[in-house]
Order: structure tokens, then C-alpha cells, then sequence
């Protein structure tokens, strides 16, 4: 077991990777509370959730369990509603913890429901996917889909703790493990190039799921997140270089409609447009924006987007949580390993990287 903490002063928090991290879940909530509320899907429900019983058994703690529906299009106002009504109705006070038992929906949808119930309730972060693992379960970001544009409705709310149980992977879809890859990838692209590096080197063994791999990948993935998260934890500057490819791949999302392309299949394009305009706007070296395209595909991801005009293009990201004072502001590399955020885009170019 491996450990890492958000250094976020009194609201710090540890992150804990490796095999049996699970069986951990019930000391970290018996700590705060002799109850909690775990939240879960179907699917991940009947992998987990008896693993995740037994640990909160073991340490004294009884819980209901919520299922929401599975899926991206679910992550919606509605079920976010629906969840607060049952934690309504089974009563659950400001010192009940809930337990996000899922991936990024399940993670986002709790996350957001304890920073809104009683105006704020404690949570923990269980992430059953690759994606979840290395991104969304970390830094407290939470939010609910809108029609018009993802993550839209959300709030800043940290967890208590993350426990990353690497055996989870194993259940895994190929396709839900390539998608993760691609949030490991942004990682070295904009703060690590001897990451990305490595990932050039092991991304067989990732795709075959390799312990030491995996392991690996995750460490330094949330390593990372952790570091900017505690430097800007509401992205106020540097921590809005983590969304590296995510102005076209939430735009991607939102056009294709919610989980016909998974989130990280859409960042693996949006990474590649990135990188693309990175070299007509920051001048990032063509062998470099080759590599960042070379890696995507390796890890099964698309290295294209769909067709979208233009303006349907330029109307989408308009809607982007990073518009400022009306004006597109896109996450660039001048190398790989540096990242910068600029507003600056010529439209012209835009053009140019998206045909």
C-alpha cells in the first residue's frame, strides 16, 4: 500500500493506492462516524459492494446503500434529486458520511450530493475505474451534466480520503481501461515528459494490466493532481492545466450526446487537437505533437474527432467552464511536460486544427 496526501491545511485528506486498498474503507469512515451511506450503481454494486460491507462491518459501522443508474447520461439534475430524496428519507444527519462506490459518475454525483446536503456532509472516494482512479476521485471537484454543456452544475467539495483499490481494474472492460489511460497520458504531457516517456516504454503492459504497471501509472498520476490541486485547489491558475484536451473533449461529449463516446475516449482526441494547435500557437515541435498522437492510438484510443462544423465547434466550447470575460482560454504545451493556458487563439487557427 502506497500513500499520498492533498496538502490542503485542515482539510487535508490521504489518497491510499494498491491491492486491498478496500478492505481499508471501514477504519477511514469508522474514524469519523458509526453510519454511512454508501452510493453505488447496479454494475458496480454486484462486484464491490460485498468487499465493501465486510470492511464496514469489521469496523463497527452500519450502512444503507443507494444505487443510482448507470452511465454518463445519467448523470443528470434528475438523479442527483433523487438520490438527495433518499438520503431524505433514510434520514441520514450532517455527520453521516456518504461512500462513492463507482466510477466517475457515481464519484461525481455523490461528491456533489454531500456538498449540497444539510449545505455540506463528509464523503470518501472509492473509484472502481482506471478513469476515477488517476483523476476524478481526486482534488473534490463535483457536478452534474446539463444538456448544453458537461460538468456545468457542480461545487468545489473535497473528500475525507481516497482508497484505490488496484484489484478493482480487473473487472474492467478493455475499452473503460483505455479510456483512463488517457487522463495518465495528460499527466506526463503537461507536467512530466520522463512520464510520458515511460508510458511510451510500458504501455503494453498497462493495456494488459500489469500490477507494477498499474500501480505505477496510478501513483504518479495522482502524485501529480495532488500537487497542483494543493498549490490551486479551485483552479484559480495553474490547476486549470489539468484540463489539457478536455475544451474539445467535453465539446466532443456534449455534441455526440453523453457517453456515446466515454469521457476519455473524447480527452484522447481532444489531446491530439491540443497538441496540434499547441504547434501553430506555441510552436510545441512537430516530433513532439507525432509522439503525443503515437501514444494516444497505442493506448486504443481515437486520434480523430467527429465531424462537426465549425461554428457548432466554436458554440460548444463557448460554453466552457474556462471561457473568461468571454473569450476561449485553451490548455497548450510548449513542450511536452509544460503546459500553459492561453487566450489568445486565433480563430483562424482553430480552423486550421479542426479541418
Amino acid at each position: 500500500m502506497r500513500e499520498l496526501a492533498v496538502a490542503l491545511g485542515e482539510r487535508s485528506y490521504p489518497i491510499r493506492i494498491g491491492r486491498g486498498a478496500l478492505a481499508d474503507v471501514g477504519a477511514l469512515v469508522a474514524a469519523r462516524s458509526p453510519r454511512a451511506v454508501v452510493v453505488s450503481n447496479a454494475t458496480v454494486a454486484a462486484l464491490h459492494l460485498t468487499a465493501l460491507r465486510a470492511s464496514l462491518d469489521r469496523a463497527g459501522v452500519a450502512c444503507d446503500v443507494v444505487l443510482i443508474p448507470d452511465g454518463e447520461a445519467h448523470k443528470s439534475w434528475e438523479t442527483l434529486n433523487d438520490l438527495l430524496t433518499r438520503l431524505l428519507e433514510l434520514k441520514a444527519d450532517r455527520s453521516t458520511p456518504l461512500v462513492a462506490l463507482g466510477g466517475g459518475v457515481v464519484g461525481d454525483l455523490a461528491g456533489f450530493a454531500a456538498a449540497v446536503y444539510q449545505r455540506g456532509v463528509p464523503y470518501l472516494q472509492v473509484p472502481t475505474t482506471l478513469l476515477a482512479q488517476v483523476d476524478s476521485s481526486v482534488g473534490g471537484k463535483t457536478a452534474v451534466n446539463h444538456r448544453l454543456g458537461k460538468n456545468m452544475i457542480g461545487a468545489f467539495h473535497q473528500p475525507m480520503a481516497v482508497a484505490i483499490d488496484t484489484a478493482c481494474l480487473e473487472t474492467l472492460p478493455p475499452r473503460e481501461v483505455a479510456a483512463g489511460l488517457a487522463e495518465v497520458i495528460k499527466y506526463g504531457a503537461i507536467r512530466d515528459a520522463g512520464f510520458f516517456e515511460w508510458l511510451e516504454r510500458n504501455m503494453k503492459g498497462l493495456l494488459a494490466r500489469e500490477d507494477d504497471a498499474l500501480a505505477h501509472a496510478i501513483f504518479e498520476s495522482c502524485r501529480v493532481k495532488a500537487e497542483i490541486v494543493a498549490a490551486d485547489e479551485r483552479e484559480e491558475g495553474e490547476r486549470a492545466i489539468l484540463n489539457f484536451g478536455h475544451t474539445f473533449g467535453h465539446a466532443i461529449e456534449t455534441a455526440t450526446g453523453y457517453g456515446t463516446w466515454l469521457h476519455g475516449e473524447a480527452v484522447g482526441a481532444g489531446m491530439v487537437l491540443a497538441a496540434r494547435l499547441s504547434g501553430r500557437v506555441c510552436g510545441l515541435a512537430s516530433g513532439e505533437t507525432e509522439r503525443i498522437e503515437a501514444l494516444v492510438a497505442s493506448a486504443g484510443l481515437p486520434v480523430a474527432p467527429p465531424k462537426l462544423a465549425l461554428d457548432r465547434w466554436l458554440d460548444l466550447m463557448g460554453r466552457d467552464k474556462k471561457v473568461d470575460r468571454g473569450r476561449l482560454r485553451f490548455v497548450l504545451l510548449e513542450r511536452l511536460g509544460r503546459a500553459v493556458v492561453r487566450a489568445d487563439v486565433a480563430e483562424g487557427d482553430l480552423a486550421a486544427v479542426l479541418g
